[in-house]
């Protein structure tokens, strides 16, 4: 089968309007990515070389997404919804380059599993003209029936058209199909409209095919393979489920969550085994966590690299372009942006590290600020190895600290400091006797004169 070639044909021209969003339906996102791109990823690990959008609503935003996760597919245009047949028919100028297997899916089913889409490409090799992915449901109510004989798919029925006996059968239409790219224009043509609308329905292929002697089957999938989503509730639901399968994958691989419920990954946070996670994490986009990693609780890390035995945390924010190397530690309340925190330098508690170099083993006191903005362009902090900053200093970029250079607490820092020198950046301090309790008085007369006034 890996020799066969499959273009995927992905139905995206839904609405945002049940979602109450100006944006599209399938561009809303779980773990991160458009939940039209989950589906593109399941076409493309199903061995799909070729892909085909069909889009309406907000077609030129569709363009414009598709080309970061789908960079090569081709777009066609559904201008009016006259049914699904009518959508795939969009593609035909696709379907007519001659793939062995066309794979049909809905742009709203972002939780379809691969290996569905792959047993379904099988049964096409193995001969079968349609193959209709099915699932199975204690409450079928609601859902399009597949009507089996001998073994094979005679039809897709509707609930309002099923008899008494067929409302019984629990085996339903996941709404996703394979045709044989042989036979696919052929079918999809011979489609008429079922309704005063005049819309044109995918699953009558199944009919018109079994008519024709044809080969019809229906493998199994699981439920979630065909959820498809239509509001906020739902698209909740299929995140929860998405998040508990990643959960699982990262504790098989080796990884320790100790409150996983609590843990939000992204769809593409890579982490090495023997990391460690502590509760109410979440990953945005761009993690790469090295082994070893301990990650403490209410971390909030996206776009960031951290290197083994890295440790981070509690309350830590990392964002994006923090670079983390062996043994770094970022400790509470604090935060890196744009930064290297290079081997074994500690950034410990209460401090913004941003558009800096942290040089190997140099240690960052509470309440240090890189000033690395003035307002219209960002400028450059340098900090050498095994630099010792003091508590509470604010180093305003640009500026570069030499290695082992020593800055005094409270200090603020406008200009370099050469390797091993001790640098002051504040004023000498002045005690006054008696000044204290003279500000005091003068203070409660002017603020009782403005009460009476």
């Amino acid at each position: 089968m890996s020799q066969r070639s499959c273009l995927s044909i992905i139905l995206a021209a839904g609405e945002g309007t049940r979602m109450k969003s100006a944006v599209p339906k399938v561009l809303h996102t779980i773990a991160g990515l458009p939940m039209v791109a989950h589906v593109v990823k399941a076409a493309e690990a199903a061995g799909s070389g070729e892909l085909a959008l069909v889009i309406g609503h907000g077609a030129d935003e569709m363009r414009k997404a598709a080309l970061k996760f789908a960079p090569k597919a081709e777009a066609f245009v559904q201008e009016k919804r006259l049914g699904t047949a009518h959508a795939v028919l969009a593609a035909r100028a696709a379907i007519s380059k001659g793939y062995d297997d066309i794979l049909v899916m809905f742009g709203d089913t972002p939780l379809i599993d691969p290996e569905a889409l792959a047993a379904a490409r099988l049964k096409l090799a193995e001969g079968a003209a349609v193959v209709v992915v099915g699932f199975r449901t204690e409450n079928p109510s609601g859902y399009g029936r597949l009507i089996e004989k001998a073994g094979r798919l005679v039809a897709i029925r509707e609930e309002k058209d099923c008899s008494d006996e067929e409302k019984k059968i629990t085996f339903c239409n996941g709404g996703l199909m394979a045709v044989a790219g042989r036979h696919a224009l052929n079918l999809l043509d011979q489609v008429g409209s079922k309704n005063a609308k005049g819309e044109y329905y995918l699953t009558d292929i199944v009919e018109i095919a079994a008519a024709q002697g044809l080969d019809v089957v229906a493998t199994e999938a699981s439920f979630e393979n065909a959820l498809g989503i239509n509001n906020r509730a739902e698209l909740a639901q299929a995140e929860g489920i998405w998040q508990a399968r990643r959960r699982r994958e990262a504790m098989l691989s080796g990884v320790t969550l100790i409150a996983p419920e609590t843990v939000f990954f992204s769809h593409d946070t890579e982490i090495g085994a023997d990391t460690i996670v502590e509760p109410n994490v979440w990953f945005g986009p761009g993690v790469k966590i090295a082994t070893g990693a301990k990650i403490h609780a209410f971390s909030h890390i996206e776009g960031a690299t951290i290197a083994s035995n890295c440790d981070v945390g509690p309350f830590a924010r990392l964002r994006p372009g923090a670079d983390l190397r062996t043994k770094a530690k970022v400790g509470n309340f604090c935060e890196v942006k744009q930064a290297i925190v290079e081997e074994g330098a500690k950034v410990n508690h209460l401090t913004y590290i941003g558009d800096a170099r942290i040089g190997a083993r140099a240690n960052i006191g509470a309440g240090t600020i890189t000033c690395n903005y003035d307002g219209y362009s960002k400028f450059f902090t340098d900090i050498g190895e095994g630099a010792f900053i003091g508590s509470n200093s604010s180093l305003v970029a640009p500026v570069s600290i030499g290695k082992g250079g020593y800055i005094a607490s409270g200090s603020v820092i406008t200009e370099s400091v050469p390797d091993d020198a001790l640098a002051f950046g504040r004023a000498r301090q002045r005690t006054l006797a008696g000044k204290g309790k003279e500000l005091r008085e003068r203070f409660s007369q002017a603020a009782a004169a403005r009460k009476k006034g």
